[in-house]
């Protein structure tokens, strides 16, 4: 059996304030057609399908688009997608019933039943080989919030209601599947030991539970797919626990990263291989600098003329370095740029004299700031003094009410 793994799309997501959609409409087109070249039988999309819980119309357009232009092409292709943290579980599932049509399950949220016990049915999903018949059994984890899992609480209750939740559909998966038939998992979650995008990557972090733990995937269990990191990577040295990457930059911190999409092939109840997809970049990213403003102006000078296609012109950043501030510094550089074939997005400046913590205040823009990071700042300009634990801990559990709440409203 052959799944195909991705994650994090961030459909409607803009790059300081320019539109994306000409790469996301790129990625699914390739994706659509790496499909049906790997003869898929099914595709994992673990979280952060939308960059936000209110994304635009043409970000869902695309969505659907793509969903329904796959079931077309492979009509016995499965399809898993489950709700991030920057996703609405309420909006991904706003359309399950019609997406089951096209054997695509949706997946939000958890539920709980009256008697206490997880609502396992509704999260535990078959999936098909070539052939129609099932061949291993998904158990769909969509990011679990505290009022979820613990009624609003946040620290070690937290933590115990995930693993609750793990083990009661573990529990189910292992009652459910017959001998030969696999058990992949699909999360969204931050697991420990994990590389984190710090410009690009929201942090999840609920009171004290920083990291998830790998041991909340037995060995019984042959994949586990994740979203939420953006680097591609293996968690705790297990070939069978992956995350996969964005498919393309969210930032220019993962300007090298690789992006990719994983191919996972299942051999009866065990992993055979995971290999690599990589993604065409559709557009490119460049980063200049820092360097000292001539220096920057030759690099500028250097780049290539503008040709037609401006919807893949790479984006730029500029990074100056500098003795003193510079009145007309963006117009120095714009002027530099006329012509050439790149869109400017950002221009950052560092100061000569400057210890390295000033220096990276320069460059920290308000749209790379984590609403903790805004508050721990807030706390030490009113009472001279960083936030204790528990300071941090009761911001985190407001943040994650807020987010929550924020879901609950939205169309």
């Amino acid at each position: 059996m052959r799944l195909i793994h991705t994650s994090d799309w961030h459909l409607g997501q803009t790059l300081h304030g320019q539109d994306r959609d000409f790469e996301h409409a790129a990625f699914l087109a390739w994706l659509l057609d790496t499909l049906v070249a790997e003869q898929a039988d099914a595709l994992l999309v673990a979280g952060d399908i939308f960059d936000t819980v209110n994304p635009p119309l043409k970000a869902q357009e695309r969505l659907y688009d793509f969903i329904v232009n796959a079931h077309t092409r492979l009509p016995q292709l499965d399809i898993v997608l489950i709700a991030g943290n920057h996703d609405s579980g309420g909006r991904i599932e706003l359309p399950a019933p019609l997406m089951k049509r096209l054997n695509a399950h949706a997946i939000g949220r958890i539920g709980w039943l009256a008697d206490g016990g997880l609502d396992h049915e509704r999260l535990l999903l078959p999936l098909h080989d070539a052939a129609g018949q099932v061949a291993a059994w998904c158990l769909a984890l969509p990011f679990l919030r505290p009022a979820e899992v613990t009624g609003g609480e946040a620290g070690d209750d937290y933590l115990t209601g995930i693993r609750q939740v793990h083990e009661q559909l573990i529990a189910a998966g292992q009652a459910r599947r017959q001998p030969g038939q696999a058990l992949v998992a699909i999360s969204h979650a931050h697991l420990a030991g994990g590389a984190v995008s710090e410009d690009s990557e929201r942090n999840i972090v609920i009171g004290n539970a920083e990291a998830l733990p790998a041991s909340l995937f037995p060995e019984s269990i042959a994949y586990v797919a994740l979203g939420h990191l953006h680097k591609p990577q293996q968690v705790a040295g297990q070939a069978r626990i992956r995350y996969s990457g964005s498919p393309l930059p969210l930032s220019f911190a993962e300007v090298n990263y690789p992006h990719q999409v994983l191919r996972v092939t299942l051999d009866g109840e065990r992993l055979a291989a995971v290999d690599s997809l990589p993604v065409p970049r559709s557009v490119d990213l460049l980063r200049i600098g820092p360097a000292p403003l001539p220096e920057v102006l030759d690099r500028l000078a250097a780049l290539p003329a503008r040709g037609l296609f401006d919807e893949a012109l790479p984006w730029l950043e500029v990074r100056v370095q500098l003795d003193e501030p510079l009145p007309d510094l963006r117009a120095r550089i714009e002027a530099a740029l006329t012509g050439k074939a790149c869109r400017l997005v950002r221009i950052a400046s560092e100061y000569a004299g400057r210890g390295r913590e000033a220096e990276s205040e320069v460059l920290l823009g308000l749209d790379r700031i984590t609403p903790s990071e805004l508050f721990a700042r807030a706390w030490q300009a009113e009472y001279g003094n960083p936030p204790d634990e528990q300071a941090l801990e009761d911001f985190a559990t407001l943040l994650q009410r807020v987010e929550f709440a924020g879901e609950e409203n939205a169309p």
